[in-house]
């Protein structure tokens, strides 16, 4: 049991916890968007994690606190918990996974006291909030003494987050923080869904620049595209954009709105491409595998239209820079991160001169975050 959390658990709730557990950020190595359209995607757990700690209460009370907020967010506890709203809004990744548990013929705990703390910057494309669901989840199963299946937890988690956050994100997320592997990719089809994990060769490293750029209206956002995603299925008479080759939708291209063509071009390519990354890894071909990913950034940016000028300039110095395969944003996009895959001869030195150069043309610096993969969610 992590110390530090635990007395930090005492500090605010009077005694100590019952059950920790943690779960990882995860990078988007590739797939921007494929996930929800039912294609396949690599992702890479971090370095960089949620930690939950509970405990139970015998008052039938729910009492929520993070070590990033003031105060408490507190209710009765309940199968269908009501959603939470502008400071406590937070609470509403656990209180998902809580109102989740029903749904997949689980028992809802009872009373407890719960307690979140972080090392993830928030808003950088890391998805802390799939490791929050992840790691509330394990804690919430334990402490209620129930089992479930890896990928029956990461479903839950994704269905919190589909249905009582509200926002429509595919499994990437919650799978590569679930399934992840010390020194491995997950690859994950979104169809089945079903989780493997890709060997990673030795010496190479991950670099994150997060901008802390973010569109205001990012959410809305995220679901635009989502929509305009299934627009473009229906037109093509398919039920996901993954069932659709690139040979057929060229053929269909006369036919379409351009919108909706531009986004599934976007992601029936990125599939391709996802796919070819795969294979260049197991071929230890890492210059191919860095084409792969900046080719990603560049649909990302022409045809998903999901980039910012921030993270454009950073994909621009980092991809042709001495050390580096390739560079694309990771994550939902609309701002946030930059991740770069390199080789392990590339230095903080490096990385300083191409914050330096970011600063000096948007008069802000991007934090720079070193990052090695590490394994899946689990107890402490």
């Amino acid at each position: 049991m992590n110390a530090l959390l635990a007395e930090n658990f005492r500090s605010r709730f009077g005694r100590g916890p019952l059950v920790t557990a943690h779960a990882p950020g995860r990078i988007e190595f590739i797939g921007n968007h494929t996930d929800y359209n039912g294609g396949t995607v690599l992702g890479a757990s971090i370095d960089r994690r949620v930690q939950v700690a509970v405990a139970p209460r015998n008052d039938g009370r729910w009492r929520f606190a993070s070590e990033a907020k003031p105060g408490f967010v507190e209710m009765t506890a309940s199968a269908q918990p009501a959603r939470r709203a502008d400071a406590e809004s937070w609470a509403n990744y656990p209180l998902g996974v809580l109102s989740a548990f029903r749904e997949f013929g689980l028992r809802t705990p009872g009373g407890l006291d719960f307690l979140a703390a972080s090392d993830l910057p928030a808003g950088a494309g890391l998805s802390s909030s799939a490791a929050l669901e992840l790691a509330s989840a394990l804690a919430f199963l334990e402490l209620s003494g129930q089992q479930a299946a890896r990928d029956t937890v990461v479903k839950l988690c994704r269905h919190a987050e589909n249905h009582f956050v509200g926002v429509p994100c595919g499994i990437l997320d919650q799978g590569v923080s679930g399934f992840g592997k010390k020194d491995h990719l997950v690859f994950i089809d979104c169809a089945g869904p079903s989780f493997a994990a890709v060997p990673l060769p030795e010496g190479v490293r991950f670099w994150i620049f997060n901008t802390h750029v973010k569109h205001a209206l990012v959410d809305g956002l995220y679901a635009a595209r989502h929509r305009e995603c299934m627009e473009a299925a229906e037109f093509l008479g398919v039920s996901l954009l993954a069932e659709i080759a690139p040979a057929t939708l060229a053929a269909a291209q006369a036919g379409l709105p351009e919108i909706p063509f531009r986004r599934a071009r976007h992601v029936v390519d990125e599939i391709a491409r996802v796919n070819a990354t795969v294979a260049a890894l197991r071929a230890g071909d890492l210059d191919e595998v860095g084409r792969r990913l900046t080719a990603s950034h560049r649909s990302s940016r022409d045809l998903f239209e999901n980039s910012t000028p921030e993270l454009d300039f950073l994909v621009d110095r980092l991809a042709g820079a001495e050390n580096v395969y390739g560079a694309r944003l990771t994550g939902g996009g609309f701002g946030g991160a930059v991740m770069a895959f390199t080789h392990a001869g590339y230095a903080a030195a490096d990385a300083e001169r191409v914050v330096e150069a970011y600063a000096e043309k948007f008069g802000n610096r991007p934090d720079v975050l070193p990052v090695r993969t590490a394994d899946g969610a689990a107890l402490d």
